[in-house]
């Protein structure tokens, strides 16, 4: 029992110094200042310039030139005194920007049609494969202009047609709704004077720097907010689709470079990492023990997997601290009038807040191990148990089911219906239907007929027949787990009850009281006949004593001649 006991009070302490660890990592204030920048940069109480609402290519320089540029720099107070001690802040005079904004422009290259009838080029959807690298004079054109004609453009502006990898712009890979886009690509940098930034947008407009062979626009600026410590990457991205239409997206990702930030932190991480080592050390003998036999058990891989993602998220907090450190010694050298892009560092934090997340998860479901005696885990364990085999054909019979109405949902209102855009898309509408939660009026603007016709048999069959055969399997196996003695269920309760007896955090009641004064007086009382036959050995031993000593004397005696 105790053994047990210090174990759990183990397992508690480090699981305690997990969360410590985890929900300090992220701050209140990390919402606050993404809801801020979004209701700011996205301007979607302005008709005329929402971001969200932009649907041209046009829609997309209005918001540029009537929203964008104003916001990034620093304009006059509400009573027009200048914004002193404000250079480099964005017009919300709390957030510093750090270097310039830069707009990076990914293009397809135009290909020969498949069918050259009506239209003999064509221009796909981007790929790393059909990704335009060449670089081009102002307007797209291949050919050199004079050296008089390039003296009329701004070296920005002849710097926007001209190729750059990724490697030259420290750039990464983005990931998009509808595309994964590299980090290359033609750059435009909002750096300069405002009025010249201005002057430098109409200029490409009209240069057509956006037009059919753009399939991406990407936005990237770096802030920070002194006032909470907060750096915040902001990335505007517009995808052009070859079937027509423009998405527009945006991500604000805060980042918390401070890696301690009290002396309880640093003490609750040092502690973690010595529990971390504890458990590995622990975890390495049993391996060598038990060997390959040690990963079928259920609870080496929950402990393996504490294991690595703790190891894992060390060796960031690690780096992250090393970039906090070269961020900021590159940030007072230039007094941050230099480009910083924290993309790497972005997808970073969201790994090591994905680990965070999945250290916090394996550890609590550790805990089910503490509170296996209990009467209700034990028989939801039995219950699985008993109904595996039950399940497996079961979900052999649904696969077949859901695929054939997955087939049967895409094919019909691929083209009427958002939610049936894809097969993914497709199966994830089915599951919200199969939980009953669902739009039926999608259905009946798709088609008067087929649409509330096809969503009723799925209805009847998935949601009445299946789930109603699933429901069945359950509580059968319930029913009969329930009729099999179960041993051990009161061996946890038994456990807390003396414990809290010997720490005297809880006084026995009358009825446990009657009970211990029985036992002690059980344990004086001696029933004779269970003593008998020793008190029969003990008589025989003194007999036996009695007769040698008489022995003795007589032999005595007559030696003496008495």
């Amino acid at each position: 029992m105790w053994s047990i006991i210090r174990e759990f009070m183990i397992y508690a302490i480090f699981l305690i110094l997990l969360c410590i660890i985890s929900f300090s990592n992220l701050t209140q204030n990390s919402f606050y200042q993404t809801d801020h920048l979004q209701k700011y940069f996205l301007n979607t109480r302005q008709p005329d310039c929402d971001y969200t609402q932009i649907l041209t290519i046009d829609d997309y320089w209005n918001w540029l030139n009537n929203s964008f540029i104003s916001n990034i720099r620093a304009q006059q107070w509400y009573n027009d005194d200048q914004p002193v001690n404000l250079n480099g802040y964005i017009n919300d005079k709390t957030n510093r920007m750090i270097g310039w904004a830069t707009m990076r422009q990914l293009r397809s290259k135009s290909q020969l049609c498949s069918d050259q009838r009506i239209i003999s080029t064509c221009i796909e959807d981007y790929s790393l494969f059909n990704e335009e690298k060449d670089s081009f004079q102002p307007g797209w054109t291949l050919n050199r202009t004079s050296i008089e004609a390039e003296r009329d453009y701004s070296s920005s502006i002849l710097k926007a047609f001209q190729y750059q990898s990724s490697k030259e712009l420290d750039t990464y890979a983005y990931v998009g709704d509808y595309g994964t886009y590299s980090g290359d690509g033609y750059v435009y940098e909002f750096r300069g004077r405002l009025s010249d930034i201005k002057s430098n947008l109409s200029l490409l407009h009209q240069l057509q720097w956006i037009d059919a062979n753009t399939r991406a626009v990407i936005i990237q600026l770096t802030l920070y907010n002194p006032n909470v410590a907060l750096y915040t990457s902001v990335t505007f991205l517009l995808e052009f689709l070859s079937a027509s239409g423009v998405y527009p997206s945006a991500r604000f990702e805060p980042l918390n470079f401070y890696v301690f930030t009290s002396l309880t932190q640093l003490i609750c991480t040092i502690i973690y990492i010595c529990f971390i080592i504890y458990f590995l050390i622990i975890e390495i003998k049993l391996l060598i023990k038990l060997k390959l036999k040690y990963f079928y058990e259920f609870w080496s891989i929950i402990q393996i997997g504490i294991i690595s993602c703790s190891i894992t998220s060390i060796i960031i907090y690690i780096w992250r601290f090393k970039e906090y450190s070269r961020l900021s010694s590159l940030f007072q050298q230039t007094n941050g009038y230099v480009y910083i892009n924290l993309q790497m560092t972005v997808y970073v934090d969201d790994v090591l807040t994905s680990l965070l997340g999945f250290c916090c998860f394996f550890g609590t479901i550790k805990f089910i191990k503490f509170i296996r005696f209990n009467k209700s885990l034990i028989i939801f364990v039995q219950t699985l148990k008993y109904v595996t085999k039950d399940i497996i054909s079961f979900s052999f019979m649904f696969s077949i089911v859901f695929m054939a109405f997955l087939s049967l949902f895409y094919l019909l209102f691929t083209s009427s219906i958002e939610s049936c855009s894809s097969l993914l898309s497709t199966a994830q509408m089915l599951f919200e239907i199969t939980l009953m939660s669902f739009d039926a009026t999608d259905f009946t603007g798709a088609d008067p007929f087929l649409g509330p016709f096809c969503f009723s048999i799925f209805i009847i069959i998935v949601v009445f027949i299946c789930l109603s055969m699933f429901i069945s399997i359950l509580n059968d196996g319930f029913h009969h787990v329930e009729e099999t003695p179960i041993e051990g269920q009161q061996i946890l309760f038994y456990m807390l009850k003396k414990f809290l007896n010997w720490t005297h955090l809880r006084r026995p009641n009358v009825e446990e009281i009657y009970e211990i004064q029985d036992s002690r007086m059980r344990s004086q009382y001696v029933d004779p006949i269970e003593n008998f036959p020793d008190k029969i050995d003990q008589l025989l031993e003194a007999i036996d004593r009695i007769y040698v000593d008489q022995k003795k004397e007589l032999l005595k005696l007559k030696r003496a001649g008495v």
